[in-house]
């Protein structure tokens, strides 16, 4: 079993915001690897289908950001997925827009939703797909710019980097992680 999990905050007023981005992987994973996310349970929406050998589920926490382990962890628990199997896609301020980091593992980086994830997990040892959103300019408030949408000049290398951690999340429904990382990294 494989799990992705993009990683934002529920509501329309959060629709297209920096903060978001893994819920934008998620919307173009549902089409493009058929998966329906038609379930609604574990504080989240969900859907599921078999791709190859494997029975792949798509999350979205409905959760705020700060708690995306509270919807994580039970779904994973009660389908019995491993934390190995499990693929967290968030956005990571550290990163230039547009550029994608594939890892194993690492510290939450001042991100609360991952921070949420460590603390529920017990461990940072998880696959993850950061997908750069830049730093804010100067005098502006990272919650403030997080929450704020992109420019247009940032758009077209994101929704870049939006198809391209799409294509790593196909690619690693049927090959090992640290293959994939080799691959789009």
């Amino acid at each position: 079993m494989k799990l992705i999990v993009g990683l934002g905050n529920p509501g329309k007023k959060y629709d297209g915001t920096r903060h978001n981005i893994g819920f934008d992987v998620i919307d173009r994973c549902e089409d493009q690897l058929a998966i329906t996310l038609d379930q609604s349970k574990f504080k989240g929406i969900y859907g599921f289908r078999k791709i190859g050998e494997n029975k792949v589920f798509l999350l979205k926490p409905l959760t705020y950001m700060n708690l995306s382990g509270e919807s994580i962890i039970p779904l994973m628990n009660y389908y019995k997925i491993n934390k190995d199997d499990l693929l967290v896609v968030y956005d990571d301020l550290d990163l230039a827009p547009g550029t994608i980091r594939l890892r194993q593992k690492g510290s939450h980086g001042g991100h609360n939703g991952i921070k949420s994830i460590i603390a529920q997990l017990g461990t940072d040892q998880f696959n993850r797909i950061r997908i750069g959103i830049g730093r804010p300019p100067q005098g502006q408030a990272v919650p403030d710019y997080v929450l704020g949408t992109f420019s247009k000049e940032d758009l077209t290398v994101v929704d870049e980097a939006v198809i391209k951690a799409t294509n790593a999340i196909e690619t690693w429904t049927t090959k090992p992680f640290l293959q994939v990382m080799n691959e789009y990294n």
